[in-house]
């Protein structure tokens, strides 16, 4: 008898846990996502400025006995081992694996925000912010809201082709950066013309202009939204627990706190309460580790708990070159990166790899590997040895 498993949510984490699935053959898997292509996030900065595509089809990604259905979860009914989706069907399942990813969030407190702000995290927005784009002239300004990598990977692939573009920074540039490495990513900036304003917070968005908290107006003729990601709500109204940002609560070897037969992986996770950096870099592992959960509860055996290691992450400036910021495996930055073309070269094979990784996964499930690095540094020394 055939064992059901869904995984809900078809990016990095949980197209490759779906992939991961089949080193059972008795397993039936079923991915349910709301699009029929796969998006890769990390380059929906290059399809906005019309430098790059970020859609991959689904056919060249999934094993051949994956089901593939294109549709939206509306909740999960953990008693009755089904999900409720959209269109009004029902799926049953045995193991679910929750694999919803994250969302952009422009605040509701930012006056105007909602309304005159364009999102990029994900591909509707993106495809809306590309068209808008393409109407106006060259040297209208442009204002980037968010310091982090997507912002700047936004900001300057618009350098890049000549827009007038100014980055408005929460904090300051590049918080998760060392401090060499934020000033590679600053000289880049200042080169191609972008003005990069830091400790700045915006208090209003119009449809021509934003307005910072000390009152300062910045002409914007295009604002962009880049500061923050949320997740979806679907675990909370499906009545499990969740920590303040409405990631799914688990164990340390993904299981949900609620029901052992729900598993999480990649944004929407939070393990012991304490999730890692939302990232592409984490999402493929994490999604393979869910995947090893559900294969270790179907056997019997005991799953392993989290035993990623981070090595540092990169930002690409433009097309020719990137910052790789290195780190220690807790993901604590080090003063050590790589720039340039070199740069360059990393961030486009990681790109790359992540995509090559879940393909290779439908060819070869049980073929995903990653960076081990014993218990999570950032847990409690008592939860380290409980879950070692």
């Amino acid at each position: 008898m055939s064992i059901k498993a869904i995984v809900i949510g078809g990016g990095y984490a949980g197209a490759l846990a779906a992939n991961h699935l089949r080193m059972r053959t008795d397993v039936d898997v079923t991915l349910v996502n709301p699009r029929s292509e796969f998006v890769e996030r990390v380059r929906l900065h290059q399809l906005t400025a019309g430098t790059g595509q970020a859609t991959v089809d689904y056919g060249t990604l999934l094993g051949e006995s994956v089901r593939l259905v294109v549709d939206s979860a509306d909740a999960i009914d953990a008693g009755a081992r089904t999900v409720c989706l959209t269109s009004g069907g029902t799926l049953d399942y045995d193991y679910l694996i929750y694999a919803v990813g994250s969302t952009a969030t422009i605040p509701s407190s930012v006056r105007g925000a909602s309304e005159f702000a364009y999102g990029i995290a994900e591909l509707e927005p993106a495809l809306r912010l590309r068209a808008r784009l393409e109407e106006l002239p060259v040297d209208a300004p442009i204002i980037v809201v968010g310091g982090g990598l997507t912002g700047i990977e936004t900001a300057a692939e618009l350098a890049e082709q000549g827009r007038v573009v100014t980055l408005v920074c929460g904090r300051t540039l590049a918080p998760s950066f060392s401090r060499w490495g934020r000033r590679a990513v600053a000289r880049w900036l200042s080169r191609h013309g972008v003005t990069v304003v830091e400790g700045a917070m915006v208090s209003d968005v119009g449809p021509d202009k934003v307005v910072l908290a000390d009152g300062l107006v910045h002409a914007s003729a295009l604002t962009i939204w880049t500061g923050g990601f949320g997740v979806p709500g679907l675990a909370a109204a499906s009545g499990l627990r969740t920590d303040e940002l409405g990631r799914l609560i688990t164990d340390e070897t993904l299981t949900s706190v609620d029901d052992d037969r729900i598993v999480a992986a990649g944004d929407a996770a939070a393990p012991s309460g304490q999730p890692l950096r939302m990232s592409c870099y984490a999402a493929g592992p994490l999604g393979a580790q869910a995947a090893d959960t559900v294969l270790s509860r179907i056997a019997g055996t005991e799953p392993a708990p989290i035993n990623l290691a981070f090595s540092g992450a990169c930002v690409s400036l433009g097309r020719r070159t990137a910052v790789r910021q290195v780190a220690r495996k807790d993901d604590t930055a080090v003063n050590a990166y790589i720039g340039g073309r070199a740069g360059a070269a990393i961030k486009e094979f990681t790109c790359r790899f992540a995509v090559t990784r879940i393909r290779r996964e439908a060819t070869r499930p049980g073929s995903a590997m990653w960076l081990k690095g014993g218990p999570r540094a950032d847990l409690p020394a008592a939860r380290q040895a409980a879950s070692s």
